[in-house]
């Protein structure tokens, strides 16, 4: 499981160092992850194995419906398929650095099954809203959390 938020820097050939208590996991599925563009300009960062069903949920959606056919585009479109080199660090794609807006700072944030990828600029957009929460109300689906 991915967890935590951690700033990182992307190298001058836009290579990113995936820490060292995330490699271990990715190794035991031979370092293979699948990068793509989220909605709200991030990145994804899918072990190949938890990339595969949601692949294949999005082909399977219909193409003559317009939003789903603009979902796959994004998310499909945009996938690259990428290795951990010996060092630890995965090539991020121009396109898709360019897409999420991606500079030298970036945030790597675990979601549980996959990663987020952001921008430092986005990711601290996301921190503002984030604790908006904490007044507008938690969204649907958390009403009974208590933390």
């Amino acid at each position: 499981m991915f967890q935590g938020a951690v700033a990182l820097s992307l190298d001058a050939k836009g290579r990113l160092a995936i820490p060292s208590r995330h490699r271990e996991a990715l190794a035991v599925q031979d370092g293979q992850v699948v990068i793509t563009a989220h909605p709200h300009r991030c990145l994804l960062v899918y072990p190949v194995p938890a990339w595969i069903p949601i692949r294949d949920q999005v082909l399977a959606a219909p193409s003559f419906d317009h939003q789903a056919a603009m979902l796959k585009r994004l998310l499909i479109g945009y996938a690259q398929d990428e290795a951990l080199d010996a060092a630890g660090r995965v090539l991020i794609a121009q396109s898709l650095r360019q897409f999420a807006q991606l500079e030298k700072q970036v945030w790597l944030v675990g979601q549980g099954s996959h990663f987020e990828l952001w921008s430092d600029a986005r990711w601290q957009e996301q921190q503002e809203k984030m604790l908006a929460l904490a007044t507008d109300g938690l969204p649907a689906g958390f009403e009974s959390l208590a933390l």
